[in-house]
């Protein structure tokens, strides 16, 4: 499985934050936005990896990503010029993802303590996985209606009586149909490619599965300025308390074997004397 990292948002809800940056590379306490969801593809297995950004940013993002291999893992960078959507996305990596299945997380999405995500993955075979997320607003997100046996039997975007309190995350697996799919799809009235729409295709091909996500996770989706500062506080809380680091790629790298332990060393010799160098040693030391 592949993934894809959606960093190409103008970032206008944050502004004037965004005025001169991608908001995916402000920080969310002591990280870029952009370690956050990058975590999460490791966490989950995934090894290649398309960040797709703004043809201005490139360079800013490979400044401070690189090729993947500090994290033993490759990434590509594709562009997408205006925000048409997130469907969209596929259209753009429809090489990179080739014959592939492929993982999609929102840039600006932060996720911690799920552990549905490495079992969608490894009972993948085809069609669409998407997650419901219980939340108090459903009426904000798109929303799965869900039939007494439990099954997904709608979607609707912002419904104004949402038909249960599960919305869509920004994170969702896909077949590798999900490029024609998408391709096939027609601009919504705000002139979107909408993901909804691609969702609601796999639906009525019978291929749409929905998996809950666990309690005690959290899902943080930093696009707008309070989120943006309740992310940096979760992070910060947690981080104090635990003495661990939240959306560490290179921990979750070596974690999952991605980085070898003579890898691992190598990174932090070339980090500089920092909070975060300390913290990548102590791996090396088993404190973690």
């Amino acid at each position: 499985m592949k993934g894809i990292i959606l960093a190409a948002g103008d970032g206008k809800r944050l502004y004037p934050l965004t005025s001169a940056y991608n908001k995916q590379l402000l920080p969310i306490y002591d990280k870029p936005m952009i370690y956050y969801p990058l975590t999460t593809l490791i966490e989950n297995g995934i090894k290649d990896v398309c960040l797709i950004v703004k043809p201005h940013q490139v360079d800013s993002f490979k400044e401070v990503l690189g090729d993947g291999s500090r994290f033993g893992i490759s990434i590509t960078y594709m562009t997408q010029k205006v925000p048409r959507g997130i469907a969209e996305a596929f259209i753009i990596a429809e090489k990179f993802i080739n014959k592939s299945s492929v993982m999609l997380v929102l840039g600006d999405n932060l996720w911690h303590g799920a552990t549905v995500f490495k079992k969608a993955v490894k009972n993948f075979k085809s069609g669409a996985t998407i997650f419901g997320y219980r939340v108090s607003d459903p009426e904000r997100y798109g929303v799965i209606e869900f039939n007494e046996q439990g099954k997904a039997i709608s979607i609707e975007e912002k419904p104004k009586n949402p038909k249960s309190n599960y919305a869509i995350p920004g994170l969702y697996v896909f077949d590798s149909k999900i490029v024609e799919i998408s391709t096939a799809l027609k601009p919504s009235v705000r002139g979107e490619l909408e993901i909804t729409d691609a969702i609601e295709a796999y639906l009525k091909l019978g291929e749409l599965h929905v998996e809950k996500v666990n309690r005690g996770c959290a899902w943080l989706d930093a696009g707008t300025t309070a989120a943006f500062y309740e992310s940096a506080a979760y992070v910060q809380a947690l981080e104090r308390r635990q003495g661990i680091k939240i959306g560490c790629p290179e921990e979750a790298a070596f974690n999952k074997g991605f980085l070898s332990e003579v890898e691992l060393i190598d990174v932090v010799r070339d980090t500089p004397e920092s909070e975060y160098r300390v913290y990548l040693t102590s791996l090396l030391e088993g404190d973690k």
